[in-house]
Order: structure tokens, then sequence, then C-alpha cells
């Protein structure tokens, strides 16, 4: 049947719209995200993007193994769906650790693992390399030949042609340029990337409705319905052999190793690590995830088995060499050039979300854990190390650009080496088979302590080896690179060493073959020399952090011990993150320790720990370690030493349940105190309104001892509630009911509540506030009780008159402040560190001069409201020219742990 083709400017236009609108996407999320506004924050946004999964192999590849096995197709998407039955157990395990130690690729996590080994890394880091490689040259492959097919051929395409006119490599050339533009805006790759995930997620709804539309164009529109469809393909003898696998036995082994493959792929996969683990915002969307994902895979697998029957029926037997492209050249051949235009941007779709998570994944272990490095042992070595404020994360995006172009051109080489002579589903299970080798250092190092890194150095190096030899290297013979003649006769020609029947070992297919002896050696060797030594005391204290993360979460261990210099850290974390991201970090963790500024701080164990862990989400985990080694003075920990640590630790968490329980034995004293005191003042509240009606009393004298009774009264129960509330904070049961507040609303309310006070006062209040602001996750009510508290401390050291009170709302790219000026007699200087130490210890007595009392206890109270929000309370006060409370609060923060999951 002729092909209509379409016109070269209108394929290429669309295609370019299309990215053009992907990238607008990114751009939304990543402004969204600076105004505090997450679009990633949902279960569904965090399902779809887990379509990444579905690339140019389901979109072409699934339609051409479908044409030829019929149902074979279907192990690799039942794979993921088994997957995710244990997505609670594995893959949140995976999220904690990763959330916890700032992890960022699957490099990092193994070798975290085992005690941050920079070897382990490598080795991991250049396995998914080459494992990679042959999955971005299948996208590669599907866009080029669908192009060609969209066009009729006009630009060219194919390793027939030479390279500098081969239309592939200048489709490799754009993504990568694509890419870089896209994905590598950050120099921290725990710096969630927003904008990414949201157009993955837009993609996963095109590519998914794009098929769907050449799905129903096919069965209604081709052949008149499902039931017209079954009877022609009843009728031709021809198709028999499709739907029953393609002539082929079945196979229980075969399905059982796809299956398998495809089971460890969903989760080791780079690209599926990084929208699984790393992007995650929150371990309560997996439980939307484990359903609705397989329930994606099955929606877009619907049609695959109908439109390849479609092709075979419409093109015959001889279109099953093209059934690859029948998602494609069903519409042209029929005329339907906008549902075939509609396909393709589906299948661009498919590749380019693909190509664009992987390469930023991959890009991540190639900088951190191979060019880093080598850095590190280079003339390099000294610039990095030595003293002094130079910031190196331009040099670390540079290197994470080169390896994006690089990773897109290693892809567009083998597609010229080995592409034509594989399809699609073929090529992409020598890639699944290669992530696979990490299943057993990676989940064996999750659940089992005895781990060790020779052990899983032994396994990973076996298991690659294996996997090279016996599927790799046969890709490419049979592309013509390599003689055949190791095939048949096997190296050195040992017919043991065939590497299609290793051993002896016949009757399985090629891939179950190579998955068989790569995963029993892997496997093998981890256990056996894990066996053979103990795990080392980093190892070992590695080994508690990480499989019983969910026991010591929060816990105290810093398994670190020897001498450091805070300046020294401070100007190592500068030289990766930046002096000023470095010098807030260092600044807000001085503030959680509850010391004035930087200077204040002490190098403890768990500062270094802290600063490693934070390097660790730019550079990775065994960078870090490196570099954070080469500031401090370390002292080398024993099995002794790490037993110790950790028995401290269960000692301290005993004490910490403890005074939990005294908190609640405090909660429990203060509800039936504050209950006694509210019996009597009540009564008080009740006699008063009897003396109003009391004829003896005269009025004046009445309405005094009225006012103060009740002025009394009302006083006390504000003390009562404040205390109470504040019991109720600090023990931690107190009920926050977070909602999206707008401060500018809040404000005003509370200026409007206190108007009355300030006029009894002779005060005026002034509010300085934006047009327009962003949303701010958080507590309205106890919000609008801080605000409150600061008014009512304003209130009382306003003179009178003359008193201005001048309240202040602005925004800037963390968060919002928010300050309440007078122009009272101020806080004496050698008074403000004061201040500070009472609010830490719970207390509130802000005196000023020419002013007598205190503020009762809202200051504490509200130190401890925004400080749970992630914010800061703080003063700033000029004897003389009054004082100025204020607060700062994040766009977001974490309210995970104020509902269960």
């Amino acid at each position: 049947m002729a092909i209509t083709p379409l016109p070269t400017a209108l394929v290429i236009g669309a295609s370019f719209a299309y990215l053009s609108a992907l990238f607008a996407v990114a751009a939304w999320g990543d402004r969204r995200a600076a105004q505090g506004r997450s679009v990633i924050g949902n279960a569904w946004v965090y399902t779809l993007s887990m379509g990444v999964y579905c690339t140019a192999w389901t979109y072409f590849g699934s339609v051409g193994r479908a044409a030829a096995t019929g149902l074979w197709f279907l192990p690799i998407y039942l794979g993921p769906t088994l997957a995710m039955v244990m997505a609670w157990v594995v893959l949140r395990k995976m999220i904690r650790i990763a959330r916890r130690w700032r992890i960022t690729s699957i490099a990092d996590l193994i070798s975290s693992r085992y005690g941050k080994s920079p070897v382990l890394a490598g080795l991991v880091t250049l396995i998914a390399l080459v494992g990679v490689v042959p999955y971005v040259a299948l996208q590669l492959k599907a866009v080029a030949s669908g192009y060609l097919l969209m066009t009729g051929g006009a630009s060219g395409a194919g390793a027939a042609r030479p390279w500098w006119s081969d239309t592939t490599l200048y489709i490799a050339l754009a993504l990568a340029g694509f890419i870089i533009a896209f994905g590598t805006r950050h120099h921290d790759t725990t710096e969630r990337h927003e904008g990414m995930v949201a157009a993955i997620a837009v993609e996963s709804v095109v590519k998914l409705v794009a098929f769907i539309a050449v799905g129903v164009f096919v069965v209604w529109d081709l052949f008149d319905g499902p039931a017209a469809m079954l009877q022609r393909v009843q009728a031709a003898p021809e198709l028999a052999h499709v739907l029953q696998g393609g002539g082929r036995p079945f196979a229980y082994d075969q399905w059982f190793a796809l299956m398998l493959l495809a089971m460890l792929s969903v989760i080791l996969l780079p690209r599926q690590f990084q929208v699984m683990v790393v992007e995650n915002v929150d371990e309560r969307h997996l439980r939307r995830a484990a359903w609705a994902f397989p329930a994606y895979l099955l929606a877009i697998n619907v049609f695959v088995l109908p439109i390849a029957l479609g092709g075979l029926l419409y093109f015959g037997p001889q279109g099953q060499a093209n059934a690859e492209t029948f998602v494609l050249s069903l519409p042209l051949s029929t005329g339907a050039g906008a549902v075939a235009l509609v396909a393709f941007i589906g299948g661009l779709s498919a590749a380019t979300g693909m190509v664009i998570v992987e390469a930023i994944a991959v890009s991540t272990m190639v900088c951190n854990d191979l060019v880093l490095p080598l850095l590190l042992r280079s003339r390099w070595a000294d610039r990095l190390r030595g003293p002094g404020p130079r910031d190196l994360t331009g040099l670390l995006l540079g290197i994470r650009r080169t390896v994006i172009v690089a990773l897109l051109l290693l892809g567009y080489v083998y597609f010229r080496l080995a592409g034509e002579a594989y399809a699609l589903v073929s090529i992409g299970l020598i890639s699944f088979a290669a992530v696979a080798q990490f299943a057993p250092a990676l989940l064996g190092g999750l659940f089992w302590k005895g781990g060790t890194r020779n052990g899983a150095l032994a396994g990973l190096s076996a298991g690659a080896l294996l996997w090279a030899y016996t599927l790799m290297l046969p890709s490419i013979a049979r592309s013509g690179w390599l003689p055949e003649g190791f095939l048949q006769q096997g190296l050195f020609g040992i017919a043991a060493l065939r590497p299609e029947s290793l051993f002896g070992m016949s009757g399985m297919d090629n891939l179950t073959h190579a998955l068989f002896w790569s995963l029993l050696g892997n496997a093998g060797l981890y256990v056996a020399v894990s066996l053979w030594r103990p795990p080392t005391a980093r190892e070992t204290s590695q080994a508690l952090l990480f499989v019983d993360v969910f026991e010591r979460d929060g816990s105290p261990e810093a398994f670190w011990r020897g001498r450091a210099e805070v300046a020294d850290l401070l100007a190592l974390a500068g030289r990766f993150l930046g002096s000023e991201h470095a010098n807030t970090l260092f600044s807000g963790y001085a503030h959680r320790q509850g010391v004035a500024d930087i200077d204040s701080l002490k190098a403890d164990a768990q500062m270094v720990q802290w600063v490693e862990t934070q390097l660790a989400g730019a550079i990775g985990s065994a960078s870090a370690h490196v570099m954070v080694a080469s500031v401090v003075e370390e002292e080398v920990l024993d099995l002794d030493d790490v037993q110790r640590i950790v028995e401290e630790a269960s000692q301290l968490r005993h004490v910490n349940e403890q005074l939990k329980s005294l908190d609640r034995m405090k909660d429990d004293f203060m509800s039936s105190v504050t209950h006694e005191l509210r019996t009597p003042l009540t009564s008080i509240r009740a006699l008063t309104e009897l003396m109003q009606d009391d004829p003896e009393m005269e009025g004046a004298q009445r309405q005094q001892f009225l006012g103060i009774v009740v002025g009394e009264t009302e006083r006390l129960s504000r003390l009562v509630n404040q205390v109470l509330d504040m019991a109720k904070i600090e023990s931690g049961h107190a009920e926050w009911h977070n909602a999206d507040v707008d401060l500018r609303q809040l404000l005003t309310q509370a200026v409007q509540t206190t108007a009355e006070l300030f006029r009894e006062r002779g005060a005026s209040v002034e509010l300085l506030m934006p047009e327009q602001m962003a949303l701010l996750r958080a507590d309205p009510d106890r919000l609008l009780q801080v605000v409150l508290n600061l008014l009512t401390n304003a209130a009382k050291f306003v003179p009178d008159p003359g008193g201005r009170v001048q309240v202040r709302l602005s925004a800037y790219a963390q968060g919002v402040r928010v300050e309440v000026q007078d122009n009272g007699p101020g806080v004496p200087r050698d008074q403000q560190k004061m201040v500070f130490e009472k609010f830490r210890q719970g207390e509130d007595s802000v005196s000023r001069p020419h002013r007598a009392g205190g503020t009762g206890l809202g200051l504490p109270i509200s130190r401890q409201i925004i400080e749970h929000f992630g914010g800061r309370l703080w003063l700033r006060s000029d004897p003389g020219h009054g004082a100025c409370f204020g607060f700062d609060l994040p766009w977001r923060f974490d309210d995970s742990k104020e509902t269960p999951p």
C-alpha cells in the first residue's frame, strides 16, 4: 500500500512546537516552585512522571513484538505491576534513605551503603553508562525511523548514509541542546527538578492520548469496530501464529526472565530512580502510585495487539518486517495525515521523555562519581581542596552539560554500529539486563547488614563482565563489527566459552541465558565474598543507618570522631554550593542549634556529618566524603567505637522517650489545672452579672468594680489558654490545621481586630503590603495568633498618645517576612541577647525602659509556632527609636508528619 508522506516543514514545525510547549510547561513549573506553589506535590503528577518508563520501546517496539509473537510483549509490563506490589516496602525505604542523606543517584545510594566507596560508585556509574547507551540508541532509532517514514525519506536517516548527512546525528544534537536548557540549571541535584517532573507528567498524558487515538482510529475507522476486526482476524489463517504466540511453544522460563527483568528495571533504571526516588516529595504518594501506575501501563497497552493485527491485515504478511512503524504507517496509508502527525508527536514524546530524564540522571552520576574523583587525582586537586573562596558550581554544571552531549553522541555511535541489526525491543532488553546487575548489591544492602563493599564490587564486576560477554558483544558481532567466529566456536576456540551457550548450557533464548549467568555470578559472589570477611567499622555504621532507617529516622548517631574547624567546613561548602547558599545553610544550622551566629558554632561530629550530607547533594556521597576528609582531621573508628556510639544513641533515645512521657504527664497536669482554674473564673463572671442587678450598689462604683473584675477575668482566661497552648505545642500534641494562607487577608484581619486597643492608647497602625502575593502553606489560626501577639506587644510600649505602629509584609525568593515596628523606647542592647535566650527557654519577660511588666506568654508561643513552620522569630531594636519584632517563613515546609500516612 502506498504511503503518503507529510511535508517536511510540517513535521519539523510540529515537533519544535511540541518541544517548545514542553519547555514552557517546565518553565511554568519552576516559576510555581519559586513562588512556593509546587505542582509536583500531587500524587497524580508523581504517578504520571513514572510513565517515563514507557518509551519509544512501548510506542513502537511493543507493536512490532506483538505482530511477531502475539502476547509476548506483556511480560515487560507485568513485571512493573508486580514491582509496585512491593513499593511500600522497597521504594519507600529507598525514598526515606535518599531524603535523609541527600542521595541523588543509584550509584550514590549503593556506594553510600557500602562505606561511601568511590571505587564502587565509579563501577556502578560505568555499568549504568554502558547499559544506558543502547537505550538512548533505541530512542534515536525510533525518532529517526519515524521521521523518515513521515517525510518519505526526504532528508534521509540511517546507518547506510555518511554520518555528516545522517538526520539521526542532528536529532541527537538537538535533543542534547534541549536537555541542557531543560534540566541543568541547578548545581545542587537534590533541588528537585519541578519543571522537569511537570513536563514529564504532561508527556505521559500526551503519549497515552496519542497512542489511544491511533488505536481507536485503527479499530473503529479502518475495521468498523472490534467485532468486525475479530471476524477478519479469524478469517485470516496467516494470523493464527500471532494469536498463538508467534508459533513458538510457551516457555515459562522466558516469561519469568522477562518479568523479572522488567520488575528490576522499573526500580533500577537511572531515569526511574530519578523520578521515583529523587523527585518524590511525599512518601504517601506511593499508595496511589501502587495502583495508578499499573493502571497507566494497562491503558497504554490496550491497543497494542489490535494495532499489530490491524497492520498485518492491512499490509498483509509482508508488512511484518516493518511492524514497528504500524503506528505511523497505518494512518499515512489511509490518508489520515492528522492522525499520523498526532502519532508521531506521541512517539517523539515517548522518546524525548526518556532521553531527558536518563541524560540528567546519568550526567549527575558521571560528574560526581567518575569525573570528580579523576580531578581529585589530577592537577585540579589543589584547586578543589585548596583554601580560598573559589566557586566551582560552574565547573560542575559544565561537566554535566558535557556528559549530556557525550551520552547522546555515544547513543548515536551505537545506533550506527548495531542499531540496524536489532529490533527496538531487543535493544531495550540489552539495557534492562545491564541495570539488573545492580539488584544484588542494592536490595541486599537495604535488607542485609552483612553485605560488604568487597562483596558488592566482586558481584557487580562479575555480573557486568558476564552481561557484556553473553549479550552485549554478540549484538555488536551480529552487526558485523566483530568476527562472528567466537559466537559459534567460543573464545580461543573453546566450545564451553561460546557466549550464547556458556559452559554448554543450551535450550534458552539469548536474553534468558545471559540473565541467568550474570545474576548467578553477581549474587553468588556478592554473598560469598561478604561472608568471607566481616564488614569494616564504616560499612557496619552505614549498614545500621540504611537497613534500620525507619527505626533510626531522626536518630542522633554520628559515626565520626576527630577535629574540625567551622571556617574550613564553610569554605568547602561555599566552593561547591556557592558562597551565598553555603552561608544561608550555615546560618539556618546555627539557628536550629540555638546559637546566635555561625561564629558560635562548634565543629562536632554532628556538624561534620551535616556538612558532608549537604555536599552529597551537589557532588555525591563518595566525593563529599573525600572532600570533607581533606579539611578535617578524622580518627579511624573500629567496630568497638561503632558499637559504643550505637549504645550511647540508644540510651539517648531511651531518655528522649522518658522525656516524652513526662511531657504527656505535664500535658495532663496542665489540662487538669486549667480546668480547675476555669471553674472559679466562670463563677466570678457569673457573680459580676448578678451584681449588675444589685440596687444597693451605686452606678459608678458598680461599673468600676465590674470593669476590674471582668478585665482580670479575661486576662486570667487568656493566660490559662496560652499556658495550655504552649504546653501542647512543646509536648508535640497540638493540633495543626494547615491550609493555603493569604497573608494579606490575615494581616488585615489582625489589624482590624486590634484597632480598638490602639485607639484607646491613642496610637495609629499603618499596614504596608504588596498588591499581590502567593499563598503560604501554614495553619491560619496559629499565624493569626502570632500576629495578634506581636501587635499586642507593640501596643504596650508605644507612647500614649502619639504611638505609631507599622506592619510590613514582603516576599523574597525563599519565603515571606512580616515585621511589626513600633516607636516605643526599644529594647536595650545589653538585653537583646537575653531576649533570645528567654525565648528558647520558654520565658517572656521582654522589658523596656519606662514601662513595667512583661508581655505574658505570647512571644514564646509565637516562637514555637513560627519554628514549627520552619521559620524564625527575630528582634531588631535601636534603643530610643522603637523595636521591630518580625518573623520569616518559607513558602513551603514538610508537613508530612502532621498527617499520619
